[in-house]
């Protein structure tokens, strides 16, 4: 029988999630890779404990998680969560819907109401679950209106089956639209998940980062190490079994002379500050006020205990950021 760290709230750091009372721990665990159909079980459950034992409180799924046999990591983490039911209410879980899940016209990728009622509905028995805490549309469907996305989105609430609603990869002005017929119906509209790193600085310059200031609401940061590129695995080039060398991501396009010296460059500012590149990417990410937590992604234990330990050190000097700013701009 899994017994939790009695420790296990002592370090981690929980942010207010906009304005909101939930609070999220700064570093969250993403069940996208490393969980599905073709994953080791055992390996899945150690994570898992770990990330709990570490005071990683919030778990995040998606319908489609677990490629090729997608569902599949939803299934294995109800089959974990059955061995740590006892600690249900300590966590924060939350899945997505919006990729393509099933045949025919109503089970592709969409924002309809038909779509995001049946998915939780499939996304609760495969978790074994009676509620999920946040449900987000994972990506803006063109051709459904917003008004039925977010009617959709507050049905479940009302229902019981979601205790929160958030969306994932809206930019500023779809956010802005769907947030106001949030508030409109009362819907208890949360957290934003978009894509966000050194590498990949979108959010700013869509001012998204700004509009959760604004508005209230959190972002869960999702990528903060940019497919494994901000970490030391790739200073001296790639890998044979990284997830470059297996031809698993397609960032390895970006992986030239100027990328390597740029991430060289970030790391000897990382070792200065006592930390890990990846350590200080995910805790520059944390820098920005409008960030809530960042989501990573771990194939071992050993990796989810590395990036919590990001939150030892989350303070940068001004120097700090305008050196990387240099660096970031070349």
């Amino acid at each position: 029988m899994y017994r939790a760290n009695e420790k296990r709230y002592e370090k981690m750091i929980y942010r207010k999630c906009g304005k909101s009372g939930l609070r999220l721990p700064v570093i969250s665990l993403g069940l996208w890779q490393n969980f599905g159909h073709q994953g080791n079980f055992s390996a899945m459950t150690e994570m898992i404990r770990t990330a709990f034992d570490l005071g990683i409180t919030h778990f995040d799924l998606a319908n489609n998680y677990g490629d090729p046999y997608i569902g599949s990591a939803e299934e294995n983490f109800g089959k974990i969560l059955s061995g740590m039911r006892q600690y249900r209410d300590e966590m924060i879980i939350s899945t997505k819907a919006g990729y393509d899940m099933w045949d025919g016209p109503y089970g592709t990728r969409s924002g309809t109401r038909k779509y995001l009622v049946a998915s939780l509905d499939q996304s609760l028995k495969r978790m074994g679950l009676e509620y999920v805490d946040i449900y987000y549309h994972h990506l803006f469907d063109p051709e459904t209106p917003l008004e039925e996305t977010a009617l959709a989105l507050d049905h479940v609430v009302r229902q019981g089956k979601a205790l929160y609603v958030g969306v994932s990869n809206y930019d500023r002005a779809q956010t802005e639209e769907i947030t106001a017929i949030f508030r409109e119906l009362h819907t208890p509209f949360l957290i934003h998940q978009p894509s966000y790193s050194m590498l990949n600085r979108w959010i700013e310059r869509d001012q998204l980062d700004q509009l959760a200031v604004e508005q209230g609401f959190g972002i869960a940061v999702f990528q903060g190490l940019y497919q494994g590129l901000l970490t030391d695995r790739y200073l001296k080039g790639i890998p044979a079994d990284s997830r470059i060398g297996r031809g698993a991501t397609w960032i390895g396009d970006e992986l030239n002379e100027e990328m390597l010296t740029k991430l060289n460059s970030l790391n000897a500012i990382a070792h200065r500050r006592g930390q890990k590149l990846s350590q200080m990417a995910l805790a520059w990410i944390l820098h920005n006020p409008g960030v809530t937590t960042v989501i990573i992604g771990a194939s071992r234990p050993a990796q989810i205990a590395e990036n919590a330990g990001c939150i030892a050190r989350l303070d940068f000097t001004a120097d700090e950021i305008a050196e990387i700013e240099a660096i970031l701009a070349k």
